[in-house]
């Protein structure tokens, strides 16, 4: 499989040993009552991968890539969180979904569109990246995963931050440009430039469309 790229190029997407990481499409990030929506941002510019990632989702399992569900949360008792996001309060405080990025709590639970299918990897990251105190690396050593193909939100954090951590792993990464977003779409943008900077120095960018047409296109209905 070969996933046309947005400058001409191709990505090979060889089942076995290619996975398609949906990032943090989780309650706290994309609901009303989540963490996201009580500091003041608009969720709704989130909302709008949820579709594409669902799309991505369906084509990956044809296409037998593996799937992975990343879920950025900590430890109830906060020990897995840095000094400076305890200062700056970044999990732990009460909300309508439970306390905000607790592990365990309804708003850490992924949103209902994109709940995971049995048997298909959840990691559950301390941080930004999803390498981060995690075992992500050696979960995809044992299944051979050599290609990343990353979706989700938001782009400059999360997304970016497991690309980087990707990269420097020795892994050949595509982000699904329009899979991904951020509360300020100039900043999503400037975040698919640096990607593209230096002769895309952190890998390749495609669409939706080129992901589920190299998949097998679209499934058939009756």
């Amino acid at each position: 499989m070969q996933i046309a790229c947005e400058d001409g190029r191709v990505f090979p997407a060889p089942a076995g040993r290619t996975a398609l990481m949906a990032i943090d499409m989780q309650r706290d990030f994309l609901e009303d009552g989540g963490f996201c929506a009580a500091a003041g941002d608009d969720v709704a510019l989130l909302r709008r991968t949820i579709l594409k990632v669902a799309t991505l989702s369906a084509a990956a399992r044809r296409a037998g890539w593996t799937l992975i569900h990343t879920r950025e949360g900590y430890a109830p008792d906060m020990s897995d969180a840095s000094a400076m996001k305890k200062e700056r309060k970044v999990a732990g405080r009460d909300g309508p979904l439970g306390r905000f990025l607790i592990r365990g709590e309804p708003g850490h639970d992924f949103i209902p569109e994109l709940k995971p299918h049995p048997g298909e990897i959840v990691v559950d990251k301390p941080g930004f990246g999803a390498f981060h105190g995690t075992d992500l690396q050696a979960k995809l050593a044992a299944l051979c995963i050599e290609r990343l193909i990353l979706c989700g939100i938001t782009t400059q954090c999360c997304v970016q931050s497991t690309l980087r951590e990707a990269v420097d792993r020795g892994f050949y990464c595509l982000t699904v440009a329009d899979a991904c977003a951020a509360f300020e779409p100039a900043v999503h943008a400037a975040a698919l430039t640096l990607i593209r900077a230096e002769n895309n120095l952190f890998g390749w960018i495609a669409d939706t469309e080129a992901v589920v047409a190299a998949a097998g296109g679209a499934p058939r209905t009756a």
